[in-house]
This record gives C-alpha cells, sequence and structure tokens, in this order.
C-alpha cells in the first residue's frame, strides 16, 4: 500500500476547485457532480461559507456570483465551473480567450427575451432606422439582435430590477431572462421577441486542462453521460 501511495502523482495529490452559483445552477448541477461519485452537505441558502467542500477531499467549490464564475476560471482561482450562456456570451466579448467550454450541460433552461409595457407598439417601435431605448445588463447580446433588426439602441445598463425600466420611462424596453416569465405579467410586461435560448455550460481553465488531465477528465466525463 505504501509503494501504491509512493507512486500518485502530483497532480493526483492536488486539489481542485469548481466555481458555481447559488440557486438553480448550484441545484441543477448536485444531479451531476452524483453521477461524478461526488456529495455535498452543505447548502449555499443554509450555510454562509464561500468554500464548501466535497464528499472528494480533493474537490472544494467556490461559491460566487454568477456574473462572476467565468472570471474565478479564467484567472485560475477555480479549475472548472458552470455559467449560463446568457453570462458567458457577454464575458467572451470583453474577456477573449483562457476558457474552454466543452459541454452544454442541458441545465437552468431559460431564454433572454426583449419584453415591453403592455400596450407598448413594439412592432411600430422597432421598423428599421427606428431608435429605441433598452435596459439590460447583457449589452452585447442586446445591442447584436437589434443591429440585425437594422434597429438603433440607446443602452441603458442596469444590474437588477429590470421590469421598472419601462414602467417609469426609463427604457421603451428591456433584455433580460425569462423563466416562467411571472416577473413580467406581475409588472404589467409581455415578452415579444425571444434573443436566445439560455442553458448552462461547463467550463474550464485551459491551464487546468492541460496540467490536471486525470483528475478533470473523470468528472467532466461523468458530467458529459449525466447531461445526455
Amino acid at each position: 500500500m505504501n509503494d501504491c501511495v509512493g507512486n500518485m502523482s502530483n497532480e493526483d495529490n492536488e486539489m481542485l476547485t469548481m466555481a458555481l452559483s447559488k440557486g438553480r445552477i448550484f441545484e441543477e448541477t448536485m444531479p451531476l457532480l452524483e453521477a461524478a461519485g461526488i456529495s455535498v452537505s452543505e447548502s449555499p441558502e443554509s450555510s454562509r461559507k464561500l468554500i464548501l467542500p466535497t464528499s472528494d477531499p480533493r474537490l472544494r467549490l467556490l461559491i460566487v456570483r454568477a456574473s462572476d464564475v467565468p472570471t474565478y476560471v479564467q484567472y485560475g482561482a477555480a479549475d472548472f465551473g458552470i455559467a449560463g450562456r446568457d453570462v458567458l456570451y457577454e464575458y467572451v466579448q470583453e474577456q477573449p480567450g483562457g476558457l474552454y467550454q466543452p459541454i452544454d450541460l442541458n441545465i437552468a433552461k431559460c431564454r433572454l427575451a426583449v419584453a415591453v409595457r403592455e400596450g407598448f407598439d413594439y412592432e411600430e417601435a422597432v421598423k428599421k432606422g427606428a431608435r429605441l431605448r433598452v435596459a439590460t445588463k447583457y449589452v452585447n447580446v442586446a445591442r447584436e439582435h437589434f443591429a440585425k433588426k437594422g434597429v438603433y439602441v440607446d443602452i441603458i445598463k442596469l444590474y437588477g430590477s429590470m421590469e421598472l425600466a419601462p414602467l417609469v420611462g426609463l427604457a421603451d424596453a428591456i433584455v433580460d431572462v425569462v423563466s416562467t416569465g411571472g416577473t413580467l405579467r406581475a409588472n404589467n410586461l409581455v415578452p415579444v421577441e425571444d434573443v436566445m435560448p439560455v442553458s448552462s455550460r461547463l467550463i474550464v481553465n485551459q491551464a487546468a486542462l492541460k496540467t490536471r488531465t486525470s483528475r478533470l477528465m473523470p468528472i467532466l466525463d461523468a458530467f458529459q453521460k449525466a447531461a445526455v
């Protein structure tokens, strides 16, 4: 047995770090970890800890904001993580390189959509050559979407309470994540156009993939099989 321990590589002993955000992505990632033989005894919803241990002593979870997951992975603070397509699209436009996106996990599905207040004539407002004020945190996605339609947009960047913008006259429309549409209905808004489907993807630090291949690949393979 001592010989086996002595033959373990440094890579086998290294701690792996995975970045995750609270909420739906965390919850829907748990079955994927279980498929890899890994369990997590604590939930970020009930624990104040930002670093959670797992049943694998060589794997820990970092609990960060959804928009920060790509940053932790790209700069090597985490070896891999899970982030939504919406977050990744925005991030890659501003910080290209350094991230490998091998697997669409098909979890935390929703969509990015344009929404306006009830009674707003969206079809008239987006005639070619028109100008529209759009509130969103998805600046690059929104700009590209309306550019394809030939509509000029003034982007108003917001980080929360997006639904307020059309109601108080700050913007004509919003581009935001829509799941059930309940929040829109509660605020007298209606979705008028889909921008892109969203699901969450596994992302890996490119350097880690090269230097920690034997540690990462079993987890990535288990995720791939469980995501099918």
